[in-house]
């Protein structure tokens, strides 16, 4: 069977989810149930897979699924212990005393708060604590999940302490570390071979690795430049009274302020410090400086241009879940440092936690495992899992909150509620991916499907790959739910096609070493884009602000963004990597002159639309 075959086979479980959860809007409870099946099917006729390698697959999708089950429980839990404690009345409250002005507070919820627990956590932990605390703030749950999903693109590659990095691309390449790789590695001045002929781990994962991330932080420096702003333009497009992306753009000063509050700490600490703290530390620094701007007005609106959502009487009924959020005012008041106190414990626990290595080392050798079945071992580390730290967070909460019993009691029965919603979807989307993931090994000797994925589409594509190797690391994302998983699977393949490009065209010598790093930087950069349009992630963000079975309309949304992340970047990839062969005005440079004029012509224009919008809403 050719490759292109394979490929095509290889996509027909994610066709399927396409046309039905996307398409047709199915609730992923229904979708998903069919996509494993055809995953199932694929793998068991045409890939050949034995059934007892299918089942070990589909059992650690269980397991790692029930692990998902298990954060988003905590996550719901800590916003109901805060909104039982009234904790949540004085969150919100202290956030409209820095800015009333709903764009002002995505970026800084979103944008900032959410990068930082991406930066430390990782694995859809900024859905899982900024989606809630958005939901508890007044925002539509939609616009929660939506605010939730695009902010996961820039701090991924370095979430959870640079895992997808370090553990992604790292054990990726290392694949190929005693051949290709060492030789690279060699020729670049870093030798992971010592002296004795062993592997130099210290060498190949502080100083090669962090080669590709300093490449990686560069590109997301250009994806992350307009997230903010786009960010706001989805929500007044989407959820604003005249449904205009001009009232979100209009705030271009101040957004751009806070990407760049961000994004330059974020590549200067990259460089200089480590690659592994870039999101955390990054994030917290623009956390700061943007909150004390906001609250001496720096660029913000001014009071009477402040946007808002429409009262909650007249939102669009698809905009809300069944998640009710209600304000409770402790009796004798709280102070705004006591309210965010469970915040401030999450975070400091995930940076004990992950940081600390003796308690790192201790926590992580806690694991319930299954026996492998078919080859495939199932594992949950429930004690490094976030899910105990929001439990834990919910038990201080109780504490430090003065809660009466019944108010806890009530936290606790409103949070397994909405866990029971969530369950069906991701017990069918997690096995899926793990199915796709193990197909190596069967009676056809075909490669993993997402590897025949991969090669198909650069048997298409050939030299354009600079502009699609993020388009495969953003489909890795999309499948298994996890830039790592995507590095992981991808980062070898790519570095590999990188080579054959240049050893097929002698008019690329010159840049014969950027090639494969650069090309494994936009597989990470794809992989962290996919993370906004993930499967399982959306399910998981859904399920926190209780949005269950509309996944599909929230991955319609951010499809777009992905494709601006994605696509932008893999530009200047492309215009970097044939700048010798085909000068400075290559298709990556003309791609990216005709984005940015158009973007500076909006924002340039921007002032005119909104008197246009403003003298039309009086004229009515």
């Amino acid at each position: 069977m050719s490759i292109l075959m394979q490929g095509f086979l290889a996509l027909l479980p994610i066709l399927v989810v396409a046309i039905f959860l996307v398409g047709m809007r199915w609730p992923a409870s229904k979708a998903m149930p069919l996509s494993y099946i055809t995953a199932v099917i694929v793998a068991y006729f045409v890939w050949k897979l034995p059934v007892i390698r299918i089942v070990g697959a589909t059992v650690n999708g269980i397991v790692t699924a029930v692990s998902l089950l298990y954060i988003i429980y905590g996550s719901v839990l800590v916003l109901y212990t805060i909104m039982e404690s009234g904790g949540l009345h004085q969150i919100r409250q202290s956030l409209i005393g820095v800015s009333p002005d709903r764009r002002v507070q995505v970026i800084i919820v979103a944008w900032l708060f959410g990068s930082f627990i991406e930066g430390s956590s990782g694995f859809g932990t900024p859905a899982a604590v900024a989606c809630p605390l958005m939901l508890g703030l007044g925002f539509p749950a939609f616009a929660s999940v939506i605010a939730g999903m695009i902010i996961q693109s820039t701090p991924v590659s370095f979430g959870a302490v640079g895992t997808p990095m370090r553990v992604g691309a790292g054990t990726g390449l290392a694949a190929g570390k005693d051949q290709l790789v060492n030789e690279f590695a060699a020729q670049i001045g870093i030798p992971i071979i010592d002296s004795a002929g062993n592997f130099d781990s210290i060498a190949y994962y502080d100083h090669f690795i962090a080669v590709f991330a300093h490449k990686v932080a560069i590109l997301h420096f250009v994806g992350g430049l307009l997230t903010p702003l786009l960010l706001c333009g989805f929500m007044t497009r989407i959820f604003g009274k005249n449904k205009s992306w001009s009232e979100g753009f209009a705030i271009w000063p101040f957004a751009l302020f806070g990407a760049l509050a961000f994004t330059i700490p974020y590549v200067l600490i990259n460089h200089f410090i480590s690659y592994e703290l870039t999101s955390m530390l990054g994030a917290l620094t623009g956390l700061v400086i943007v909150v004390f701007a906001a609250k001496n007005k720096f660029l913000t609106p001014k009071e009477e241009d402040t946007w808002d959502f429409l009262d909650k009487k007249d939102w669009d009924p698809s905009w809300t879940g069944n998640l009710e959020v209600h304000y409770v005012e402790k009796p004798g008041g709280m102070s705004a440092l006591m309210a965010w106190m469970p915040y401030i414990y999450v975070a400091g626990l995930i940076l004990f936690t992950r940081l600390v290595e003796p308690v790192k080392v201790f926590l992580n050798s806690i694991v319930i495992s299954l026996p492998p079945i078919g080859g495939v071992g199932s594992s949950w580390g429930i004690a490094y899992s976030p899910g105990t730290i929001f439990i834990i967070v919910s038990l201080l909460t109780f504490f430090t909150h003065g809660m009466k019993p019944e108010a806890y009691a009530k936290a606790w029965k409103q949070a397994t509620k909405v866990i029971v919603s969530a369950s069906v979807a991701l017990i069918f989307t997690v096995p899926m991916v793990q199915v796709l993931i193990n197909s190596d090994g069967g009676a056809a000797g075909y490669m993993k499907m997402p590897y025949a994925l991969a090669e198909a589409t650069y048997q298409l594509t050939g030299g354009l790959w600079p502009l699609f190797a993020p388009i495969i690391g953003g489909l890795g994302a999309f499948v298994a739910g996890s830039n790592t998983v995507s590095n992981m699977t991808f980062a070898l393949f790519q570095f590999k096609t990188a080579q054959l490009i240049v050893e097929g065209n002698p008019a690329l010598a010159s840049k014969a070493l950027d090639w494969p790093i650069w090309i494994v930087a936009l597989q990470a950069i794809g992989g962290a884009a996919g993370n906004t349009i993930c499967i399982h992630n959306v399910v998981a963000a859904s399920a926190v602000v209780g949005f269950v079975g509309r996944e599909g309309d929230t991955i319609r949304k951010t499809f777009l963004f992905f494709l601006y992340y994605a696509f932008i970047p893999g530009a200047v990839g492309y215009s970097y990597l044939y700048w010798d062969a085909h000068g400075p005005f290559n298709l990556g440079t003309i791609i990216l002159i005709v984005f940015y004029a158009a973007v500076i012509y909006m924002l340039a224009t921007n002032n005119k639309r909104l008197q246009k919008l403003k003298g039309s809403i009086s004229a009515k």
